[in-house]
């Protein structure tokens, strides 16, 4: 039985290339995006739960987020959910819905935030790269114990290498986006 699996080479590359996203769309651009809100929990009913559970999350206006709180009795515990997640977010009340103004970055927290895209990235090739040395770690077992011949090992690393190249170029231009968008706001 043959040990190497491209699909699951090939999903594993993208999933670390999907987690890159998720954290890249939690950075701050100052402009308004709800998946900032994506990491809050908020503590309701005796349990954690996190915010798009308990509210709905929308942008009105390019600065402005607003949290359509469901039940008026959890108002104040997605307000402190909300500051406790340390965003750099300032909560307002208004009735049942809190709203969130988007403060100006700075250039130098611009420059912190592109910084850390670009850590995100490193970190989504690292995982690339180790998903690549199982693959051809796998390839090398399964030349060894004769269920593939020397050609077909090659070929399959070639294989492997096309899929990082492929996965750390997404890895890379998402991140190259993104610190765009941060430091053209």
């Amino acid at each position: 039985m043959a040990k190497y699996d491209k699909s699951d080479i090939e999903r594993r590359m993208q999933g670390a290339v999907e987690s890159l996203k998720g954290d890249l769309g939690g950075l701050r651009t100052g402009r308004a995006n709800t998946s900032l809100l994506d990491p809050v929990v908020v503590e309701v009913y005796g349990a954690m739960m996190p915010l798009n559970q308990v509210a709905t999350v929308n942008a009105p206006e390019p600065r402005m987020l607003a949290v359509q709180v469901w039940d008026k009795a959890n108002v104040g515990a997605v307000e402190k959910g909300i500051t406790k997640a340390n965003l750099g977010l300032n909560p307002m009340t208004d009735g049942q819905t809190v709203r969130l103004p988007m403060p100006d970055l700075t250039e130098e927290r611009r420059k912190e935030l592109a910084k850390l895209a670009g850590q995100y990235a490193e970190q989504a090739k690292i995982a690339i790269r180790n998903v690549r040395r199982d693959g051809m770690e796998a390839i090398k077992d399964d030349e060894k114990k004769k269920e593939i011949g020397e050609d077909d090992a090659k070929r399959l690393e070639d294989e492997v290498q096309k899929l990082t190249d492929k996965y750390v170029g997404e890895a890379e231009a998402a991140a190259e986006k993104k610190e765009q968008e941060i430091l053209t706001q």
